[in-house]
């Protein structure tokens, strides 16, 4: 190559291919310009916000009827009338139910879920702390019980509930011995809860606890039960359920009332007098020095030269308001977890098939939130009181069976009634005869258990025979001959063809 040749332009290189985005969700520009992201972890992005959703949540729940509507489905269908039902199903060693052992167990449970026995304070029923805490997981996002031992309290344990203000989210620091304190909780290495730092009284409560500060309470996570619902690994605290639906409540109902307002409004009929000086009005009377005329019906008035009237007269809500309203309630719904049908009461132009649906989706949803109940709730509170009975004596059965009977311990949520009962329970019925369903699983449907429902069948029999009742009903089909004396019978009949 000459001299020359190196001062010579070098060609224009190729412009580069525009690579073009393989998620449009990742797209920049003005139309994403609004559409927030965080990289941040979830204890992040939940501590500074934690206590004001919390905070708005229940604010909601007291004020707003759609908030008030969703917990008390939650109660009505995640609990119920009955609750939890406990069934035990330990076996002897030759194999059969161990029905005394069995009895001792759900009958001391039983006793000690009464009022005045299960909860430290003597105010709550166990009925009553489970509709509390499926409400608190709802309204505030997480439930904590203090597990308590002591002589004073029925079985020698007692449940205490405390709210979660109690468990300061800005209580963050290293601990010496290695563990590390996250918004109230320390845990070790592995993140395994190890203690509970709880504020010996509640931040809010001023008027009551005025001048005792903020001191913390070191609790042993073995003696406190706190359930919530992560919704991200390494999440710390729980969020309200809520959440999700906080704004579109609060805007809807900010839009009702001042579509009620409107409508009052509207049908006053008020208006302005007007004149080109603003004194030519002579009014009936004055209010907050403005002139008013009184208006009666039937009545006119006549006013004075130069002074005219404006009516005022307010059309909203309209037509469409009632269209409007349901497409958000419907969004409110599907944040919720529940049906806009259950949420609103509206069951207009609805059909069998569309409602049936409708209540299987959400009776599945429910079933969910029964097994998250059972699991974080039922069964550890039944453990630790098991364990206190047995080892206390006030149940006849020792220490060494606990595995036995809290192992084969099993728990029936609430069941649901059908849309229509005929169709569905014809459907089991052909299930059970082409083997594809059990006699549990239909019962398990209603929230029986077999062995519950073949005891209830017995003590009918016994009872319609007691007062001499001929007990008509065979509800596993006609008695049917012996196999043999079908036989016999055959035999006969075709011998005495014969002759």
């Amino acid at each position: 190559m000459g001299i020359l040749d190196r001062f010579k332009a070098s060609p224009a290189p190729a412009p580069k291919k525009l690579r073009k985005r393989e998620y449009a969700g990742a797209n920049t520009g003005r139309l994403f310009a609004d559409f927030g992201a965080s990289e941040r972890s979830a204890d992040s992005e939940l501590q500074p916000v934690l206590t004001k959703l919390r905070s708005r949540c229940r604010d909601l729940a007291r004020n707003n009827e759609y908030a008030k509507r969703y917990l008390t489905l939650l109660k009505t269908n995640v609990v119920g009338d009955r609750g939890f039902t406990l069934q035990v199903k330990a076996m002897t060693t030759a194999g059969v139910l161990d029905q005394p052992g069995n009895a001792l167990v759900e009958e001391g449970f039983l006793t000690w879920g009464r009022r005045r026995n299960c909860t430290a304070d003597g105010k709550m029923s166990w009925l009553e702390a489970q509709k509390l805490a499926i409400e608190s997981l709802a309204r505030d996002g997480e439930v904590l019980l203090i597990k308590h031992r002591s002589s004073q309290f029925h079985d020698t344990f007692a449940i205490e509930f405390i709210e979660p203000d109690r468990l300061d989210p800005t209580h963050n620091i290293n601990l010496p011995s290695g563990n590390q304190v996250r918004m109230g909780i320390e845990f070790d290495q592995y993140r395994k809860p190890v203690a509970y730092h709880v504020m010996t009284n509640h931040p809010g409560d001023y008027d009551w606890q005025a001048g005792l500060g903020r001191r913390r309470e070191r609790i042993l996570a073995e003696n406190v039960i706190h359930i919530y619902s992560p919704l991200r690994a390494g999440q710390t605290r729980g969020e309200p359920w809520m959440a999700p639906a906080m704004n579109a409540i609060k805007q809807l109902g900010a839009l009702r009332e001042a579509a009620i307002i409107n409508a009052r409004v509207g049908a006053s009929k008020m208006g302005f007098f007007t004149s080109p000086e603003g004194d030519g009005f002579a009014p009936d009377d004055l209010d907050g020095g403005m002139p008013v005329m009184s208006a009666e019906p039937g009545t006119f008035h006549q006013l004075p030269n130069g002074v005219n009237f404006t009516a005022f007269e307010p059309q909203y809500p309209s037509n469409e308001f009632e269209a409007f309203n349901k497409v958000i309630l419907k969004g409110i719904a599907s944040a919720l977890g529940v049906s806009y049908t259950a949420l609103s009461n509206d069951l207009e132009a609805t059909s069998y098939s569309s409602i049936r649906q409708g209540a299987l989706d959400e009776r599945d949803n429910y079933r969910t939130m029964q097994a998250l109940m059972i699991d974080n709730l039922i069964r550890p509170v039944f453990q630790a009181w098991l364990t206190a009975a047995m080892e206390m004596g006030t149940i006849a059965l020792p220490l060494a069976r606990f595995d036995k009977f809290a192992n084969s311990a099993q728990f029936r949520g609430r069941a649901w009634s059908w849309v229509d009962p005929q169709k569905e329970m014809t459907a089991a019925v052909m299930g059970m005869k082409n083997g594809i369903l059990s006699i549990q699983d239909v019962a398990s449907q209603y929230g029986k258990d077999v062995e519950e429902l073949f005891s209830q069948i017995v003590r009918d029999r016994a009872l319609a025979k007691q007062f001499g009742i001929e007990y008509a009903l065979e509800p596993y089909g006609a008695p049917q001959a012996p196999v043999g004396g079908e036989l016999d019978n055959s035999i006969a009949e075709t011998e005495a063809n014969d002759v």
